[in-house]
């Protein structure tokens, strides 16, 4: 139980978390357009546009590139017989250790997004919360929930 946990999600959640950013990108840049087009009619301070474009592009580097990797680099998970090690985190990575006695239910789920990159999410209920693991191949996450369903259910009979 040293060190980090050595499972990794997929590489292909890379491209799914960069879509997500592509899209926050285009929200932000709808509204950055109404903000130039309300100061060009209104005739407000100029200056304005070329910070606004230079947010967006930084916006764009960060929620497109830099974020993606940094969470994939930081996401690990493993099962072992009585407890699910969790890590995740972005600038403060938080360890989290689930014991098996504990786990209520297990479930995969998968958007049109994830489907289209055969990912799936699985999702692990106890009494006091959910934890989540994103964007797992198809085949693992089924495995996984099964496994730790059956692993549950051995560590609730042991009880």
């Amino acid at each position: 139980m040293n060190g980090e946990p050595r499972k990794r999600i997929s590489e292909r959640a890379l491209s799914v978390w960069r879509i997500y950013g592509m899209i926050g990108l285009a929200v932000s840049f709808i509204v950055f357009a109404a903000i130039i087009v309300l100061i060009i009619v209104f005739d407000g301070p100029k200056w304005i546009i070329p910070m606004l474009i230079i947010i967006l592009i930084g916006e764009g580097y960060f929620f497109i590139f830099f974020i993606p990797a940094l969470r994939w680099r930081r996401w690990r998970y493993e099962v072992r017989e009585q407890e699910i090690e969790i890590q995740k985190g972005l600038f403060v990575v938080k360890r989290t250790l689930i014991p098996m006695i504990r786990v209520q239910h297990v479930d995969s789920s998968q958007g049109p997004l994830l489907k289209k990159y055969r990912l799936a999410s699985v999702t692990i209920s106890t009494a006091a919360t959910v934890h989540e693991i994103p964007a797992l191949d198809e085949e693992e996450a089924e495995e996984l929930r099964y496994s730790i369903s059956r692993l549950a259910r051995v560590a609730d009979e042991d009880v």
